[in-house]
């Protein structure tokens, strides 16, 4: 039996890939992120990862003052060789946006979010978070399913650090100041 033959992209080069690279690779499937010069593909996702970010993101549109704008899974270049794809970002009144985009600066990014799934658990919680505040991004959500329902963990950067401290978990009602002021009931996941 004849083993199918790789694309070539299969083979990182030596220093690994760079940011630009995502934009040029052939037949790469959708969704592909790039972390520390590694691609990294991404599972089909579940129903609960679907309606969360459906009802985050309307709410988060619904909230945005003139200026911002919330984008769905799109890449965001932290560096050379780092190119995550958030489930969600909110870009301030600042960036620019374009229609031909297939990522953004990390300095366009106000908020980022990840809603974590099985196989996401160790990049949505330590390493994603960690590339978010040393690219400056001054707020982080990750969104966590808990017996059925989503649970939000709120996260602002220090800027003398570039680290996130904690500055909530919500469970049924997410009801925040900054980056401006949301609040969404968490739990109409159900009714969506």
């Amino acid at each position: 039996m004849t083993s199918p033959s790789l694309p070539d992209w299969v083979f990182p080069p030596p220093q690994g890939f760079v940011a630009e690279d995502l934009d040029h690779i052939p037949d790469l499937p959708a969704h592909t992120e790039l972390i520390d010069g590694s691609l990294v593909f991404v599972s089909p996702q579940r129903d609960f990862h679907t309606s969360v970010l459906f009802l985050l993101q309307t709410g988060l549109r619904n909230a945005a003052p003139e200026g911002y704008r919330v984008r769905r899974e799109i890449g965001v270049k932290l560096g050379p060789r780092q190119r995550p794809e958030p489930d969600l970002i909110v870009l301030g009144p600042g960036a620019v946006i374009r229609n031909s985009a297939t990522f953004y600066e990390a300095e366009d990014v106000t908020l980022a979010i990840e809603v974590v799934s099985p196989e996401s658990v160790v990049r949505d919680r330590k390493r994603k978070p960690v590339l978010y505040a040393e690219a400056g991004i001054p707020h982080f959500w990750r969104v966590e399913e808990r017996e059925d329902a989503a649970v939000v963990y709120v996260y602002e950067l220090d800027p003398a650090t570039n680290t996130y401290f904690h500055t909530g978990i919500h469970h049924t009602k997410l009801k925040v100041d900054v980056p401006f002021p949301i609040d969404v009931d968490l739990t109409e996941i159900d009714t969506i």
